[in-house]
């Protein structure tokens, strides 16, 4: 059998435990139910005896303690609530095993925030990673050898295993059941859950919020004119000439600041105006994209799909409001 610990972190998302631990339990049901052995070992460990989540509305009892771990499978990280600096300080004891576990053969798995612990025992370095889109300025802020992916839904790199936001995280623990239990468990699974097992971007959720905690003045002034004149051209050699910089320093200074190009950061802000234009129902995909400062269509549809990994007319069919 495959032995799964799911751990019991102190701040952790009650349902980023309890989602897992049902979903790994499932498939054991229909393995037995199809005439064959249950594959999953599935146990809640922590630190102590007993940990409280959600400032103590729920109490959780551990099956066994982590001390009391020789050897495991797999091992779940839950997401952490915020503020996430104190929960990943709080839980910092558990990274020395989490680290002996992994070179001793285990694979790991964060789901949602819990990649901030997962990326704080370096294991994650030099990998590809992915937490829920309204974190990733911080994290890419905080662990910049990690090769954040910011739209996928998931992540799969030598072992270590990383999801998106909420309750897509339940993506990654399909992926893992059919990795280990096979296909045909984990299409079982999506349908007794209702979960769509063919997801594999988050790029339709994310609301673009430009980093603002860098510390470089003339580029946070930078941002802040773009998004308010989204309206308009912005040539990036505008842009140098009325904040006094060349062009390579601009550009160079904008990248290390945000973590986007100057023209990356610019389209984000316009499709993001757009969206909401498309979302209240009010205006046709033409209004919005002359809105947002686009006069080719197919130059606004490209962008537009790039990022929200959706065709503007998908989009609108998908968020616009029904007016009544």
């Amino acid at each position: 059998m495959k032995k799964v610990v799911i751990l019991l972190l102190k701040g952790a998302n009650l349902s980023s435990i309890e989602n897992p631990r049902q979903g790994f339990e499932e498939a054991n049901q229909y393995l037995i139910a199809n005439g064959r052995l249950p594959l999953f070992q599935v146990q809640l460990a922590a630190a102590e005896p007993r940990v409280q989540l959600n400032n103590g509305l729920y109490e959780v009892q551990a099956q066994l303690l982590v001390s009391e771990i020789d050897h495991a499978d797999l091992i779940l990280v839950p997401a952490l609530q915020e503020p996430i600096s104190r929960y990943v300080q709080e839980n910092r004891g558990i990274i020395p095993w989490l680290v002996e576990q992994y070179r001793g053969g285990a694979e790991i798995a964060s789901l949602c925030m819990g990649a901030f612990l997962l990326a704080g025992t370096g294991l994650l370095n030099n990998k590809s990673c992915v937490t829920h889109w309204k974190a990733s300025n911080d994290f890419a802020r905080l662990f910049p050898e990690v090769n954040l992916v910011a739209d996928k839904i998931l992540t799969d790199e030598n072992g270590v295993y990383t999801s998106s936001g909420a309750f897509s995280a339940s993506n990654l623990v399909l992926y893992l059941i059919e990795k280990h239990a096979g296909r045909e468990v984990a299409i079982y699974c999506s349908k007794y859950f209702q979960i769509d097992i063919q997801r594999s971007s988050q790029s339709p959720f994310i609301i673009f919020s430009g980093m603002r905690d860098h510390g470089d003045d003339a580029i946070r002034e930078a941002q802040e004119y773009i998004e308010q004149n989204f309206e308009e051209r912005l040539p990036v050699d505008v842009l140098c000439e009325r904040f006094a910089m060349g062009r390579r320093t601009f550009e160079r200074r904008f990248k290390k600041a945000t973590t986007n190009t100057v023209v990356e950061y610019i389209q984000r802000v316009k499709i993001e105006a757009a969206k909401k234009l498309l979302e209240q129902g009010r205006r046709t995909i033409q209004e919005a994209m002359y809105h947002v400062g686009y006069n080719d269509v197919k130059a606004f549809r490209d962008v537009f799909k790039r990022i929200t990994g959706m065709t503007p007319v998908d989009y609108k069919l998908k968020y616009e409001k029904i007016l009544i």
